[in-house]
């Protein structure tokens, strides 16, 4: 019996996705699921709309919760995670409201910039602790990582544990493909693509649709004729805070059009957020503090969904676009599958540092995750991405070498920070988070107690 075990499990509706998806699919529908959280309360909630979504599918899945990381994933075949280390409150305000004092502003801060680095150190000792217990408990199970930042984590578990079996999952690639044939009118099935690159800075290489003939047309022109022409893109219909504007301007500068939403994007480069610019965030509806305002619309909008969750008999079960049932899927049948995930580097990019994180096509099947190599990314593209990996680099070394020179080192040449604060204003801004995380900081960077 294949036994799924759900590391963060409190992250009720993300939880639904994922193990729904999983219910759904035949293979799967008589799993173990072993659902985690250190949150009493959330642990609860996940277990009952776990338990109402079996019932509602019929199917004979058997459910476990546990507050133990150990027990849950012993003898798992899958462990997916998605816990946020530090949560909402305090540790996601305080990377937004701190460097606020320094007049640097952020969109979403748990990728990149002085919020990505931060999360990372908050994020990598609790990932590292998994992959422990995973190498004594169920050494060939594969995880399944949903948390940000996404490649730094990657990055940091393969230079540690390397024969851990892991892949990075996001929904950048296929989402962001459905946005661009819904701009385009036409239908998503109908597209073919291939992307590589690094989480959040992945790139569409090609991008075509199947014509009538069975033939392919390139749809770049489409796309930068539409955008010339104020056709596209067209009004977010799923975030109307941002038009989605960021990424059309960078692909009519570099050429290619890049995976992540434009309110992540705008804060991976020097170009669009600056203080003295009020005029960029204005033409390019760039959502400053937009992560804390979602999460504060998500949490109202859970307290309300959760009491009607509660009385209902039964839960509808919706299909996603998630990998993890599609990967579980695969290797339990053999039926093969190709999603994008991240994976530390094996030579499967050349163009990028060996170990970093990277974002190419992987084949699922009976043998597992089975990456691809991609060749010839254009050099303006690998460049930009490379001032990414440098703080990614950076951040891992931190965290390895137990360096916090290093974190100061990754600070000074992430693009946002630097374009906007001096070397000492970035100083003291990382001194100042550090100590505002405190506790939640690994065990190295906090403050010594007096003899």
């Amino acid at each position: 019996m294949t036994r799924i075990a759900f590391i963060g499990a409190g992250s009720t509706v993300f939880m639904k996705n994922l193990i729904g998806d999983a219910l759904s699919m035949p293979a799967l529908a008589g799993a173990t699921i072993a659902l985690m959280d250190i949150d009493p309360k959330r642990l609860a909630e996940s277990e009952m709309v776990c338990a109402k979504m079996i019932a509602t599918l019929g199917v004979p899945a058997r459910l476990e919760t546990h507050t133990d990381q150990r027990r849950a994933i012993a003898g798992a075949d899958f462990v997916i995670v998605a816990f946020q280390i530090g949560g909402y409150k305090p540790c996601t305000v305080t990377d937004f409201e701190v460097p606020k004092t320094y007049g640097l502003r952020q969109t979403i801060a748990d990728t990149l910039g002085i919020g990505g680095i931060m999360r990372g150190l908050r994020t990598v000792p609790h990932l590292w602790s998994l992959a422990a217990d995973m190498a004594q408990v169920c050494p060939d199970a594969i995880m399944l990582q949903y948390v940000n930042p996404m490649a730094i984590n990657t990055w940091a578990l393969g230079a540690k544990y390397p024969n851990l079996k892991q892949v990075g999952l996001c929904h950048s690639v296929q989402g962001t493909a459905a946005e661009l044939a819904r701009d385009l009118d036409i239908p998503v099935e109908d597209l073919r693509y291939r992307a590589a690159g690094i989480n959040h800075m992945a790139f569409y290489l090609n991008f075509e649709a199947r014509q009538p003939d069975g033939s392919y047309r390139d749809l770049y022109p489409a796309l930068r004729d539409g955008y010339a022409a104020g056709r596209i893109p067209k009004p977010s219909h799923w975030n109307a805070r941002c038009p989605n504007k960021v990424r059309y301007e960078v692909m009519t500068h570099l050429g290619y059009f890049v995976t992540e939403s434009s309110e992540h994007f705008a804060e991976y480069v020097p170009w669009f957020i600056k203080d003295n610019r009020p005029d960029l965030i204005e033409t390019f509806g760039i959502p400053l503090d937009e992560y804390p305002v979602r999460c504060e619309e998500q949490i109202a909008k859970w307290e309300q969904q959760v009491s009607k969750l509660r009385e209902a008999e039964k839960i509808e079960v919706k299909p996603t676009h998630e990998y993890a049932a599609t990967i579980m899927n695969s290797v339990v049948t053999g039926a093969p599958s190709v999603i994008y995930g991240n994976i530390p580097n094996r030579g499967y990019i050349a163009q990028l540092p060996e170990g970093a994180a990277v974002e190419v096509p992987v084949l699922v099947d009976a043998n597992g995750l089975q990456p691809t190599n991609v060749t010839g990314i254009p050099p303006q593209l690998v460049a930009l991405m490379r001032t990414n990996v440098n703080v990614q680099e950076l951040t891992v070394a931190a965290l390895m070498e137990e360096n916090r020179e290093h974190i100061y080192h990754a600070a000074y040449l992430d693009p946002h920070t630097a374009a906007e604060l001096d070397l000492r204003q970035i100083r003291a801004l990382v001194d100042d988070l550090i100590a505002a995380h405190g506790a939640w900081m690994p065990t190295w960077l906090r403050p010594r107690k007096a003899a």
